[in-house]
């Protein structure tokens, strides 16, 4: 079983964001519209955290590994949320954007960790692949020594 499904997602995203902020800087960075846009018309704000960036590529990293070849229809679906219209009636569900997804795959393709695969949609290269057992077996390491109960899933 792999050790990404081990790692509990909120800790396995964190340390790839920490890692895509540290080491691919230079490739995978936000543009300079995304500290000021919305990240679907469900939001009313755009993100509080300054890393949001790093930490979305993380996901769909992480999303990439877990699905096979996803499309961004799909991850717009994943990544999306309720609208919530005011007093006028329900909320709905609205997708997200689709630029913010579809400009971070085009960053990760540019990184070596992404490609297309023909007309379904997009997949992990070895590269990001390996990437993302080695970050996550570390984290499952480092959980290990402080969750003592977590040693019979190793």
């Amino acid at each position: 079983m792999s050790e990404v499904l081990k790692v509990p997602p909120v800790l396995l995203i964190e340390e790839l964001a920490a890692y895509l902020r540290e080491n691919l800087s230079d490739v995978i960075k936000p543009p300079p519209w995304a500290f000021i846009v919305k990240t679907g018309p469900g939001k009313e704000r755009p993100p509080t955290r300054k890393d949001w960036w790093y930490v979305r590529s993380a996901a769909i990293l992480r999303k990439l590994y877990l699905y096979g070849p996803v499309g961004v229809g799909s991850l717009r679906t994943a990544f999306g949320s309720r609208q919530r219209p005011g007093v006028r009636g329900r909320e709905h569900f609205r997708k997200a954007g689709g630029a913010i997804i579809r400009k971070i795959l085009q960053q990760l393709e540019q990184a070596g960790l992404v490609e297309k695969s023909g007309n379904r949609g997009r997949v992990l290269t070895p590269k990001g692949k390996s990437l993302l057992d080695r970050i996550a077996h570390k984290t499952f390491r480092e959980l290990q020594k402080n969750m003592p109960e977590l040693r019979k899933y190793a």
